[in-house]
């Protein structure tokens, strides 16, 4: 990487060859070649045909696929053209999906300027930014924004915010002088402007050293493409859990098949008790259910400010255990505010000063008379230090603009980096006063006097002392600090001889504070188990002072700064993120490595930011959360879920709605794998024994998409429950299935399956027609049922009973589906249904309601037992 912020201006023009008159139209064209274009290009992208087909590549899918081919071939079309419609409809909605994720190249390019100030062949000239090379000699000015990465080679009184790249919220100032230093992040290199930030002060000149991909705003978009967006615990479980099921049906259906071959039945047969096993097997609509619960979640949590751009993510929040916060916008408001003020020898806050003093009164008048920010209901337009030092003054109900025209400005010296002092001049009171502000150690050089409540002494050694002593404990408390002095004098116009001999008045402190709901967000998600740390390109004092205040940062974690990443590995950074809870002055290329290395340690990560330099990190979390109102559209673009009031105690409440989404979605998990686990030892048990079989394909179909879903989506859709934030967050290494919830979920089939078994026996009694109407009805009804029983792990109560109105509608609809299926004609043929008696009617529904009571008489006494 070539370190530009390290060599002089001579060096650089000597490098790119470069006079006064910037670059010709061959220099230009040679340039681009050499260096490439000023433009962010993006990898081609999958068509959405190759996004359809893609939503194919499932294990389950091929069987299901196979089975209805098989069907087709064996007559049964009815079978075959379900089947095709389920399995088109969740590509579909999987396309759709995959679609509306938008890039976040899109958004970088957008940060671009549409046109640039450049000197070529001796002439100035407005160009697209597209057109910029390197080596254009290019001129920059307050309100534009940077196309370019560039050398500055002139500066005057030159401020950027760089607050989209580095997460510092306070303009930088700039200027030309070498720095003697090596891998500088890019808030330090004051002699360098960076693409995609823009002007707030002052004019300059920049030599281009970098466009494109090799800009900092490019090593970001990099970035972005080579993060890896992590799956989510749920997805990574229903993956292990899809393979693990296929491996199985594969096997059970070879088994079946082999011992229908071996008893001698047709072929045909065979083949309809495996399809009938693989359909009873596979969860069809499970992925759909999913989808629609957590669409359903994505809905309750925007009405809580929190937009869930990736749907996954919705559940992925309930497993988060780390937070990796950014400061700037996110844990702050982003605007500076004044917190201390030091005059009269007395430290006051910003609240405390006493207008009817006269002393006070003209500390608050020079503040905003040496100053050129305006605030408006609409607007806040000037430096964040200036607009904070007119915010002070309408604490006591001082407007800026009123004071300055009671109070005209007669002369000015704008603020130098070189001086690091802005001085105006004003009649005041009948005398002519110049009022100077800037760094504390520049004010005390050129201060003679001090006027402490108007009586104006010679300034001692002790009261220096003691003003320096104020200053720096001001400063260790992450507090920016100015000095304020005056100097009257008789002449019209400043010169910069004139800021000497000044008198002291006073020190105004001033800081990105805290939001006010941040210490308390912090505090709750301690109480869930997650760990909050503060990764941001603000200085280490400044960030730690904000950490401390909020409760991230205790005597048991400690804050370094990104320059000690550089040299550590990954193992190294692996044993020691535990022990940190504030990273300061880090670059994007930090935000990824702290992200991983949280990753690798096993941790669910999530991210959050506002700034294009928080973009990479977003992308790579398991959850990134950018902020709504401040962010960049590219951290939005990059992240999982937006905020919409770019409130950090939001995310608390997201993370409650995403432990409640899993625990609905793993009990809906439950009711459908009961159910078809009962299905499928419904068919096995029928093969062992040399019977036929109890269901026909389409039956097997209807249950599991028609009276399955609605309950599954009705259970996915309980309301939410408090204590989930009272337990640790879940392991992300635990699998949805584990050993517990396999037992319940076999014990529940197996009840399923004996009341099913049960009516298939009662029904051949009569014919095989009737037998497998009858198991059909008992296994369909059973399922609806047993509905309630997968709402809670809790006993059913009056209350529990009748608080979710979604899973008695969805027993409703099913119950009327399945009558209509038993008793309308046009129906029965396509469903193979036989005439039931009024006894059979009655059967079905004694043997389907037998699983319910039977597990909520054991849950009751268990709860007993444990009282």
């Amino acid at each position: 990487m070539m370190n530009f912020y390290a060599k002089s201006k001579d060096e650089i023009i000597h490098e790119f060859q470069i006079g006064t008159e910037g670059l010709d139209d061959i220099q230009v064209e040679n340039m681009r070649i050499k260096y490439g274009s000023n433009e962010l290009l993006e990898r081609q992208r999958s068509t959405p045909f190759i996004v359809f087909l893609l939503q194919f590549n499932d294990f389950l899918i091929w069987i299901l696929l196979v089975a209805a081919v098989l069907s087709g071939v064996l007559g049964k079309l009815e079978s075959t053209l379900v089947i095709a419609v389920v399995v088109l409809i969740n590509a579909i909605l999987g396309t759709v999906q995959h679609l509306k994720a938008e890039e976040s190249l899109s958004a970088l390019k957008a940060l671009s300027a549409p046109k640039s100030k450049v000197i070529r062949n001796g002439e100035t000239v407005t160009i697209d930014s597209k057109d910029v090379v390197v080596g254009d000699l290019m001129l920059v000015e307050s309100g534009d924004f940077i196309a370019a990465d560039g050398r500055i080679i002139d500066s005057f009184s030159l401020r950027v915010d760089e607050s989209s790249l580095t997460g510092e919220s306070v303009s930088v100032e700039k200027d030309t002088l070498l720095i003697d230093e090596t891998d500088l992040s890019p808030g330090d290199q004051h002699n360098m402007i960076f693409s995609g930030t823009h002007i707030t002060y002052g004019r300059g000149r920049a030599i281009v050293t970098s466009v494109g991909r090799g800009t900092e705003i490019g090593k970001i978009a990099t970035l972005i493409e080579e993060a890896t967006e992590k799956e989510t615990p749920l997805q990574k479980s229903l993956d292990e859990f899809g393979k693990k099921l296929a491996m199985i049906i594969i096997a059970i259906a070879v088994l079946v098949f082999a011992l229908n071959l071996y008893r001698n039945n047709a072929l045909v047969d065979a083949m309809m008790f495996s399809i009938s096993l693989a359909v009873a097997a596979i969860p069809e609509a499970l992925s759909s259910i999913i989808t629609i619960v957590l669409a359903v979640g994505t809905r309750r949590m925007a009405q809580e400010n929190a937009i869930v751009r990736k749907l996954h993510a919705v559940e992925g929040l309930g497993s988060v255990s780390v937070i990796c916060s950014d400061k700037t916008g996110t844990l702050t408001q982003n605007k500076m505010s004044v917190k201390r003020i030091y005059t009269r020898s007395q430290l006051f806050k910003d609240n405390e000063l006493d207008i009817q003093r006269e002393h006070d009164l003209r500390l608050l008048l020079m503040a905003m008379l040496c100053n050129d920010s305006i605030t408006n209901e609409h607007n806040e337009i000037g430096d964040p230090t200036e607009i904070a030092l007119v915010k002070l003054g309408e604490i006591y109900g001082m407007d800026e603009l009123e004071v300055r025209r009671q109070y005209k400005r007669i002369s000015e010296l704008p603020f130098d980096s070189n001086r690091k002092l802005m001085s105006t001049l004003h009649d005041i009171e009948g005398k002519r006063l110049m009022i100077t502000k800037g760094a504390m150690d520049v004010i005390l050089r050129r201060t003679t006097m001090i006027d402490d409540a108007n009586q104006i002494s010679p300034l001692s050694p002790e009261v220096q002392e003691e003003i320096e002593r104020m200053n720096n404990l001001l400063s260790k408390e992450g507090l920016r600090v100015l000095a304020f002095g005056y100097k009257e004098l008789i002449n019209d116009k400043l010169d910069i001889d004139d800021e000497s001999g000044l008198t002291f008045m006073g020190l105004i402190a001033m800081m990105d504070p805290p939001r006010p709901e941040s210490k308390k967000a912090v505090s709750d998600c301690r109480k869930a188990g997650i760990r909050t740390v503060m990764i941001t390109g603000d200085h280490i004092v400044t960030a730690s002072a904000i950490a401390k205040e909020i409760g991230i940062l205790d005597e048991s974690t400690q804050a370094i700064e990104g320059y000690r990443l550089e040299s550590m590995s990954d193992e190294a950074l692996k044993e020691i993120v535990p022990t940190v809870s504030v990273y300061a002055r880090v670059s994007p290329e930090h935000k990824i490595r702290i992200v991983r290395a949280w990753q690798e340690l096993g941790f669910s990560v999530a991210m959050t930011g506002d700034g294009v330099n928080d973009a990479p990190a977003l992308k790579q979390a398991d959850i990134g959360v950018a902020m709504g109102i401040t962010g960049t559209e590219v951290s939005k673009d990059a992240a999982s879920m937006v905020l919409t009031d770019d409130n950090f105690a939001t995310i608390a409440k997201a993370i409650s709605n995403g432990r409640n989404i899993y625990d609905n979605i793993k009990n809906a998990v439950k009711f459908l794998l009961s159910g078809n686990t009962a299905g499928i030892l419904a068919v096995l048990f029928a093969s062992l024994f040399n019977l036929p079989a109890p269901f026909a394909p389409v039956h097997l179909l209807f249950i599991n998409l028609v009276t399955d879903s609605l309950p599954a989506i009705a259970i996915g859709l309980e309301a939410p429950n408090a204590e989930v934030m009272n337990y640790k967050p879940r392991d992300i290494k635990e699998p949805l299935l584990t050993k517990p919830f396999a037992i319940e979920i076999l014990i529940q089939g197996s009840l399923i399956a004996s009341v099913t078994m049960v009516a298939f026996y009662i029904g051949m009694q009569t014919s095989i027609t009737t037998a497998t109407t009858m198991s059909f009805a008992v296994l369909c009804l059973s399922r609806l049922v047993h509905g309630f029983n997968c709402r809670t792990k809790e006993p059913l109560t009056f209350n529990i009973l009748f608080s979710n109105r979604y899973i008695w509608a969805a027993f409703m609809i099913g119950a009327s589906l399945l009558v209509a299926v038993l008793t309308w004609s046009p129906l029965n043929k396509l469903f193979e249904i036989a005439t039931l008696t009024n006894e059979q009617y009655l059967m079905v529904l004694g043997l389907s309601i037998i699983p319910l009571i039977c597990i909520q008489t054991v849950r009751r006494i268990r709860k007993r037992r444990y009282q």
